[in-house]
């Protein structure tokens, strides 16, 4: 069965996709950026949107059942590779050991410097 997650919390998908479908265990979420719910642009410096993109995927994976705790993969995709450094200290503060694969790479993003996916593992509830 599929099941699709798309929170009031987060902006609304800008085209023909879902924020979250889960498969099975697994919760697939779609590229989220600094935005808020309405869909406009939050965070001035590259740190707070950052911030506001994992709170988007965070909430998605909330919706679901599940944490980023449980990211078993991420795709980062930055403005300029400037930002690397930040940027992993950044996401150290939502993820932890094992930390989950991950691919980084720079792309033209307009109007926002961050764009971040994921695939989450939504536990059985008797293995939370």
């Amino acid at each position: 069965m599929i099941e699709k997650f798309q929170p009031t919390s987060v902006p609304p998908p800008s085209g023909p996709y879902s924020a979250g479908i889960k498969v099975g265990n697994l919760l697939f979420l779609s590229g989220q950026g600094p935005f808020d719910a309405d869909g406009n642009r939050v965070g001035e410096t590259f740190a707070d949107q950052v911030r506001q993109t994992f709170e988007n995927l965070e909430r998605v994976a909330n919706a679901a059942g599940t944490s980023l705790s449980n990211a078993v993969r991420v795709g980062a995709y930055l403005s300029s590779l400037n930002h690397f450094a930040e940027f992993n200290e950044i996401y150290a503060e939502y993820v932890s050991e094992p930390f989950p694969a991950r691919t980084t790479v720079p792309v033209d993003l307009r109007g926002f410097d961050v764009e971040i996916d994921a695939v989450v593992l939504v536990p059985e509830p008797d293995e939370s």
